[in-house]
């Protein structure tokens, strides 16, 4: 049997989270409007997605628009919002069939009727597919989420179903959009900006972090994989002290 090329390589994380960040400014860098950097960027995550297997990844989360992001120009919100309700039609089939499972997180409130039934319709469509798990957060803020599950938190003590003395940091994260989801191993953000912008504030608390310059058009498999490899020899103590 032929060896595997991948088996003296240390082990990388099991769950990347990604800021992609660097659209606008990639199409600047073109003499081109910013939402030509969001298709170009849409269509970089299918080749992400593609490659999580290639280097252990089974569960990859991407931060597609913060709650922050409605604060942009009128045009380009439409135009990010009509990007997403195609990219969700035209990716579906492919999606389900490749065996990527697919999840949003962030509050939908505020986003089109449309919108959230193709976001229902994609989450329905692949509930049962296990090769890749795909978190797209959307309209989604960390501090919004945290207080959005301690208001329901609250709401079952007030309804005598958790008493307020059970109530510790293993109770919280059960009311996270996040509740079904390891926290992730690994956050990368592209574009050079060395902050997380509000991205799974809870989660990430033991996450490895990596800033890059990379703008998020030009991330490839590779530097996923550079990137993932990288993880793999660092040396994670969760607070604790080898001896």
């Amino acid at each position: 049997m032929p060896k595997d090329p991948h088996s003296d390589l240390p082990a990388g994380p099991r769950h990347v989270a990604i800021i992609m960040d660097g659209n606008g400014r990639w199409a600047q860098a073109r003499g081109r409007p910013r939402l030509f950097g969001h298709h170009a960027g849409a269509k970089r995550v299918r080749e992400v997605v593609e490659a999580c297997p290639d280097y252990g990844v089974k569960y990859l989360t991407i931060f597609a628009f913060s709650t922050e992001n409605w604060k942009r120009t009128q045009v380009e919100v439409a135009g990010l919002m009509s990007l997403f309700r195609r990219y969700i039609s035209k990716e579906a089939r492919a999606l389900d069939e490749e065996g990527v499972r697919v999840r949003f997180i962030g509050d939908r409130v505020r986003l089109d009727p449309k919108l959230i039934k193709l976001m229902d319709n994609l989450e329905e469509l692949t509930k049962t597919n296990e090769k890749v798990h795909l978190t797209i957060a959307l309209n989604y803020g960390g501090r919004d989420e945290v207080a959005r599950a301690t208001k329901r938190l609250a709401q079952d003590v007030a309804d005598g179903k958790l008493r307020p003395e059970d109530v510790d940091e293993e109770t919280l994260p059960k009311y996270l959009d996040t509740q079904v989801l390891p926290d992730p191993d690994l956050v990368i953000r592209t574009s050079g900006e060395a902050r997380i912008s509000n991205f799974l504030l809870w989660q990430s608390a033991y996450s490895e972090y990596e800033f890059i310059d990379t703008l998020w058009p030009d991330f490839t498999a590779e530097e996923l994989g550079r990137l993932c490899q990288g993880f793999g020899n660092r040396d994670r103590r969760f607070g604790a002290v080898k001896i």
